[in-house]
């Protein structure tokens, strides 16, 4: 495969147009459509047009945590805690910013806005992440002491209504500390409107880490590793998939976190296969796409892996011209903005 570079999914994007707030309503945001042969401006329902009755359409449904904790620890200093993954229970690996960074055995106390504090001890290190053990169950201390985790890009603190608009209307399943966005656009109204035309829901479920705001730090890709996430490929949504490929039928995933799930979960000759484990799959151009006929998902960061992905799906020089013409036309980018619907211009090949 041809040497790939950091610099070649670098775009100019005016902060302004960096969505700060999500829309009052889900599904009032724009949609761009993305083929080989059309980039179209639409708003995010009509979506309804562009998926077919026998469409199988795959959903993360993971929830976020409450995964930033603010505290100190006992000899004075404050602390921040961002968890990147329950492990058990009562314990959890997480990013810490503090002045000088916490050894094994030191105690930290966390504290909510009543006064109540936690205390959680620092039990060792993976990496760049610190293991914490809890005295109670970890998703409880989360909900009375944590906030909702918003992307650094988000510029301000997380309010309440953040606990309910930076999650999917069928998030389920605890663990994330970061919403799939794509998702964040679909009511249950929508939701219900395709299932009357014939087009299949199925949800799987993908814990995204913070290590998706993490930039990529070197200009040849192939020395990048990719931060590994928790995926469960479900029995009958499995079953689901390879029935709807035998049929010809589309297999069509909301988010990258849903495509990247069920790509992990395919075999070489594009069977899916049931299961939970880890993924760091890295796409990228030149990845043969086993499964995936169509996204639909956010506006990504400049070089990101994200928008390396959508290029592999798309073609890295129509993607930038479609991400050129979203910038003209003042699209909303971000976890909070607008949405593309990409048809994979490969899958014809």
């Amino acid at each position: 495969m041809q040497e790939q570079h950091l610099s070649d999914f670098d775009f100019e994007l005016p902060p302004e147009l960096i969505a700060q707030y999500p829309l009052e309503n889900r599904s009032a945001s724009r949609l761009l459509h993305i083929t080989k042969d059309v980039i179209e401006d639409c708003c995010f329902t009509d979506i309804e047009k562009f998926l077919r009755p026998g469409d199988l359409l795959i959903a993360n449904n993971t929830k976020v945590i409450k995964a930033r904790l603010l505290g100190h620890k006992a000899t004075g200093g404050s602390i921040e805690a961002l968890i990147e993954r329950v492990t058990g229970e009562n314990t959890a690996i997480s990013m810490i910013r503090a002045s000088k960074s916490p050894k094994p055995g030191t105690e930290i106390q966390f504290e909510a806005e009543g006064g109540c504090t936690e205390s959680v001890t620092v039990t060792g290190r993976q990496g760049q992440f610190f293991e914490l053990a809890f005295n109670r169950p970890v998703l409880d201390v989360l909900e009375e002491f944590g906030k909702v985790p918003l992307p650094p890009y988000i510029t301000h603190a997380a309010q309440k209504s953040d606990e309910s608009r930076y999650q999917t209307v069928y998030a389920k399943y605890p663990g994330a500390v970061a919403a799939p966005t794509a998702g964040l656009h679909f009511t249950e109204e929508l939701l219900g409107r395709l299932a009357d035309k014939g087009i299949d829901i199925e949800y799987v479920t993908l814990h995204v880490g913070a290590g998706t705001f993490q930039p990529v730090r070197v200009e040849n890709l192939s020395e990048h590793h990719m931060h590994s996430e928790w995926y469960c490929m479900p029995e009958n949504v499995a079953a689901r998939i390879n029935q709807a490929k035998s049929e010809g039928r589309r297999v069509i995933a909301v988010g990258t976190t849903s495509l990247r799930t069920i790509e992990s979960a395919a075999d070489r000759i594009g069977h899916v296969e049931a299961g939970s484990r880890d993924t760091a799959l890295f796409i990228t151009p030149g990845y043969r796409f086993r499964i995936i006929d169509a996204l639909v998902t956010n506006f990504h960061l400049p070089k990101s892996t994200l928008v390396m992905l959508v290029s592999a799906l798309a073609g890295r020089e129509r993607i930038l011209e479609a991400y050129r013409h979203a910038v003209a036309e003042k699209y909303r980018f971000f976890s909070y903005g607008d949405a593309c619907f990409i048809e994979n211009a490969h899958m014809a090949d």
